[in-house]
């Protein structure tokens, strides 16, 4: 007995310090990263910590387990030893089993983590300190584990990087925007455009630009009075200008450097030359991601470039116009004609132009339809009836209806979309 009154404290303070890991560890894996990022900005020395014991995640939690097994196997051991006097066999063994696993699952487990989960950032900036030095002391013991772990993993061919990634912070980003909107947290409209943002970098120019076949393009060769007018039809400030062939674009024609060419010639157009105040024409791939191509805009200048195959042959164009709308949604001013491409219907469908993107019917409608086999609906549609449908046909997939309304040559112009089907119980 006088054994047991000498270790109780020590044992009981043991198991304070396997609270304190617990707590350690649930608040550290728990904490706001991107409160304690701002926190470090503010000046805030305990969010430091934070941040650089999160930098090396793996080595963080495995430094504060091994050290909260130890102190809790100690306590074990020291609680066995005494009672094993007390209560000689295995009912000593069995009593000394039984009271180190409820004291160290209620107070050494449940209680400091369920104080760790309800105040993680305020616990993990307290614990930082004392969980930075378990750190320093453990970390070259955790290396070796970590070692020893991807060496037998590797005997089974699961192949680990000393720096594997868990999870893509643009992805943990979509997870939190995705989980704020159900519960009403985000809007529609502002779920649309974070998701947009994260897009950015997925996304080729060739999803959002204007095909080649609707761009309206000028000859070079025109008189300077007719290139004049057809600028003036245009809704367009910026205007690809082609000699001979359309795929021949040999410049860029800005209506606004044509209207200085003509107050320097004192209104008279025939003295204006196209060919000297025409910019040169930007091409660039069609596989380039719409990330690199709004850095290009920014870094060039310019709002506006060619978009050419591996052939080098003429695609489309985009501008920033056109990668902003991805984030924010169709931009109209005085000058656009409303084609009215999207036109929903009371009963929940939606007739469409077959050029519209799945994406912009999606964030209009606030669908779900896929866009991961086809930009346009009317590509969605062709890649499903894996044929090219006749007026009035209709097919049914994704959980929506799909007629056929309008068709020119193999172009789908025209689909009438039924509303999503309600799910059965």
């Amino acid at each position: 007995m006088t054994a047991l009154m000498a270790l109780a404290p020590i044992i009981f303070g043991l198991l304070a310090i396997s609270a304190i890991f617990s707590a350690a560890e649930t608040a550290l894996t728990g904490a706001s990263r991107a409160r304690m990022h701002q926190l470090e900005r503010d000046g805030d020395s305990a969010a430091r910590r934070v941040n650089k014991l999160l930098s090396d995640q793996e080595t963080m939690i495995g430094s504060v387990l091994l050290g909260n097994n130890l102190i809790n196997i100690l306590a074990s051991a020291l609680a066995t030893q005494v009672l094993t006097r007390a209560i000689p066999g295995a009912w000593g063994v069995a009593a000394a089993t039984g009271l180190m696993t409820v004291l160290v699952l209620v107070f050494a487990e449940v209680l400091p983590k369920t104080l760790a989960i309800v105040r993680s950032d305020d616990v993990a900036r307290f614990l930082s300190g004392p969980a930075l030095v378990v750190v320093r002391i453990c970390g070259p013991i955790i290396y070796a584990i970590q070692w020893v772990i991807r060496k037998t993993l590797g005997l089974f061919g699961v192949k680990l990087s000393m720096e594997m990634d868990v999870l893509a912070a643009h992805e943990e980003i979509r997870g939190a925007v995705e989980y704020h909107h159900s519960e009403g947290l985000v809007e529609t409209g502002d779920r649309w455009m974070l998701g947009g943002v994260l897009d950015l970098a997925q996304l080729d120019v060739s999803e959002v630009m204007v095909h080649r076949k609707v761009i309206h393009m000028i000859d070079a060769d025109l008189p300077a009075r007719q290139v004049m007018a057809e600028a003036l039809e245009s809704p367009h400030t910026r205007l690809p200008l082609y000699r001979g062939d359309p795929e021949n674009i040999v410049g860029v024609l800005h209506v606004k450097d044509l209207l200085q060419a003509i107050v320097e010639a004192d209104g008279d157009m025939e003295k204006c030359v196209i060919a000297e105040i025409m910019r040169e024409p930007w091409f660039v791939p069609e596989t380039t991601s719409l990330k690199e191509q709004l850095a290009a805009f920014l870094k060039r200048k310019t709002h506006f470039a060619l978009v050419v195959d591996e052939y080098g042959a003429l695609e489309g164009l985009v501008t920033l116009e056109d990668i902003l709308e991805e984030i924010v949604g169709e931009i109209e001013d005085e000058y656009d004609r409303d084609d009215a491409d999207i036109r929903p219907g009371p009963d929940g469908s939606v007739s469409v132009d077959g050029a519209v993107t799945i994406r912009e019917l999606n964030r209009t409608m606030n669908w779900d339809l896929p866009d991961d086999e086809a930009v346009t609906v009317a590509g969605l549609l062709i890649n499903e009836a894996q044929t090219i449908p006749q007026v009035g046909q209709t097919f049914t997939f994704h959980g929506h209806q799909f007629r056929v309304t309008g068709r020119k040559g193999n172009q789908i112009t025209r689909l009438e979309i039924g509303p999503p089907a309600r799910r059965r119980d």
